[in-house]
C-alpha cells in the first residue's frame, strides 16, 4: 500500500502523460491545419497563374510581333504570295487607276483629235471604229501589267515597303497621333495607302510604252486595315502589351514556381499547373477560332473578300497559334512527368521497370569494365540537385526562346531525356557499390 507520496507522484506522473498527450494533438492539429493552408494556397497561386496565362501569351505576342516593325513586316510578308490577296490587290489597284484616268474619255480625245484633220472618209471612220476596241486593249494591257506585277517575286519587295508604312501609320492611329498620315475616314475605318502598288504599275505600264501611264496622277487609294468600333480594343490592348507584355510571363512563372515550392504534395501540384495552364492555352486557340469566324462577318464582304479576309487573319494570328500549340504541348508533357513522379501505382510500376532496366544497363557496362566508381557514387548523391539543374535549365531556355515554338520544346524534351539517360548510366546506387565490394571479397 503507497504512502501519500506515492499517489502524489503517480498523479503527477499522470498529469504529465495527459499533457504531452495534448501536446502532441496541438502539435498534429496544427501541422493538419497547415497543411490544409499550404495546399489551398498553392491551389490559388495555380489558379491565378492558369487564368493570367492567356494573357502573357497574348501581351507577349503583340508586343514583339505588331508593336515591333520588323516583325509585323516578316509575319505578313507572305500574304504577298497569297492567290487571294494578290487578287484583291490588283482589283484594287486597277480600280483605282481606273477611277483617276478615265480611259475611254481620254482614247475618245485622241480619236476626235485625228478626225479634226483632213483624212478621207475611210479614213475617218476606221478611228472611229477603233475607239472601242482601243479602249479596252489598254484596259486589258493594264489588267494584264498589273497581275503580272503582284504575282511576280519582286512584289515581295514592294510590298514589304507598303507594309512598314503601313506599320508607322498604324502606330501612329493606335497611339492618337494627330499628325499620322494614317486617320480614320469618315464612315470610321483605319486605313492603309497603295500609293506605292500604285506607283509601281504606273512604272511597268510606261516601261512597255503605254503613254497613257504619264497621265496617271499621284492616287490616294486606301485598304481598309480596321474598324473604329474595334479601334478602342486595339489601343486598349496595345497599351495594356506595352505595359505588361514583357513582365507578365515572369509573373506567371513566378506564381507557378511559388505554388509548387509551398505545396505539401509537390507531383500532384506540378500535375495539376500543367493541366491547367494546357487547358488554358486549348482555350485560347478555341478563342482563336471564333475570333477568326467574327472577323471574317465583320469585314466580308462590306470592306473585303471573303478569301482575303480569311488569309488575313490566318497569317497574322499565325505565329500566335505555333506559340500556343507548343506550351500546350510543354505543359502537357511537364503534367506527365508530374505524373510518373506521383505516388499512383501505376506510376510506382513504371518506375520500377525504368529502374530494372537501368540496374541491367549499368551492370553490362560495368562487365565491360566502364564501372564509374566514386564519380558514379559522387553523382547518384547529387542526382536530386542534378535533375533541379536541368529541369530549371531547360525551363529558362524555352523560355528566354521566343517566340516560343515546338521545335524548341521538342528539342529541350530531347536534351532532358538525353540528361536522364547519361546521369541513370554513369551513377553507381550505394546498394549496388556495397554488393559488388562483398561479392569481390568472397571471389578473392
Amino acid at each position: 500500500m503507497s504512502g501519500p507520496g506515492g499517489e502524489l507522484a503517480e498523479l503527477r506522473d499522470r498529469v504529465e502523460a495527459l499533457e504531452s498527450e495534448n501536446t502532441e494533438l496541438k502539435r498534429a492539429t496544427g501541422t493538419r491545419a497547415g497543411n490544409r493552408a499550404r495546399s489551398v494556397l498553392a491551389a490559388i497561386l495555380i489558379v491565378v497563374a492558369a487564368l493570367l496565362a492567356p494573357a502573357a501569351v497574348v501581351s507577349t505576342w503583340v508586343r514583339a510581333e505588331l508593336i515591333d516593325t520588323d516583325r509585323f513586316v516578316s509575319g505578313l510578308a507572305p500574304l504577298a504570295e497569297k492567290p487571294a490577296v494578290q487578287s484583291f490587290i490588283s482589283d484594287e489597284v486597277v480600280d483605282a487607276i481606273e477611277e483617276s484616268l478615265d480611259i475611254e474619255a481620254v482614247v475618245h480625245d485622241a480619236v476626235s483629235g485625228l478626225s479634226a484633220l483632213d483624212l478621207p472618209p475611210q479614213a475617218a471612220a476606221a478611228f472611229t471604229m477603233l475607239e472601242g476596241p482601243a479602249v479596252h486593249g489598254i484596259q486589258s494591257i493594264l489588267r494584264t501589267t498589273v497581275d503580272r506585277m503582284v504575282t511576280s517575286p519582286q512584289f515581295a519587295q514592294i510590298w514589304e515597303v507598303a507594309l512598314r508604312q503601313t506599320h508607322a501609320r498604324a502606330i501612329a492611329v493606335i497611339q492618337g497621333d494627330p499628325n499620322s498620315a494614317l486617320q480614320l475616314s469618315d464612315d470610321g475605318t483605319v486605313t492603309v495607302e497603295l500609293g506605292t502598288i500604285i506607283a509601281e504599275a504606273k512604272t511597268m505600264l510606261q516601261a512597255q510604252g503605254v503613254d497613257l501611264a504619264s497621265l496617271i496622277p499621284e492616287i490616294d487609294r486606301s485598304i481598309p486595315l480596321v474598324t473604329s468600333d474595334s479601334l478602342t480594343s486595339v489601343r486598349t490592348a496595345y497599351t495594356f502589351a506595352t505595359a505588361v507584355g514583357y513582365w507578365l510571363p515572369w509573373l506567371v512563372l513566378g506564381l507557378l514556381v511559388a505554388a509548387i515550392a509551398i505545396a505539401r504534395k509537390r507531383a500532384r501540384a506540378t500535375l495539376a499547373a500543367g493541366i491547367g495552364l494546357a487547358a488554358s492555352f486549348l482555350l485560347l486557340i478555341a478563342g482563336i477560332g471564333t475570333g477568326k469566324l467574327f472577323f471574317v462577318a465583320t469585314v466580308s464582304p462590306a470592306f473585303i473578300p471573303v478569301a482575303t479576309a480569311e488569309a488575313l487573319f490566318g497569317q497574322v494570328t499565325l505565329n500566335i497559334h505555333a506559340i500556343l500549340v507548343a506550351l500546350t504541348v510543354l505543359s502537357a508533357l511537364i503534367a506527365v512527368a508530374a505524373w510518373l513522379f506521383g505516388s499512383s501505382r501505376q506510376a510506382r510500376a513504371i518506375r520500377s521497370a525504368a529502374n530494372r532496366g537501368f540496374d541491367r544497363a549499368r551492370a553490362g557496362l560495368d562487365r565491360l569494365h566502364l564501372n564509374t566508381g566514386a564519380v558514379g557514387s559522387w553523382i547518384d548523391r547529387i542526382r536530386p540537385m542534378i535533375w533541379s539543374v536541368a529541369v530549371a535549365a531547360i525551363v529558362l531556355v524555352v523560355f528566354l526562346n521566343r517566340p516560343i515554338s515546338l521545335a524548341s520544346v521538342l528539342a529541350a524534351l530531347g536534351w532532358f531525356l538525353a540528361t536522364l539517360l547519361l546521369v541513370e548510366l554513369l551513377r553507381r546506387p550505394q546498394a549496388e557499390v556495397i554488393e559488388k565490394a562483398g561479392a569481390t571479397q568472397q571471389i578473392s
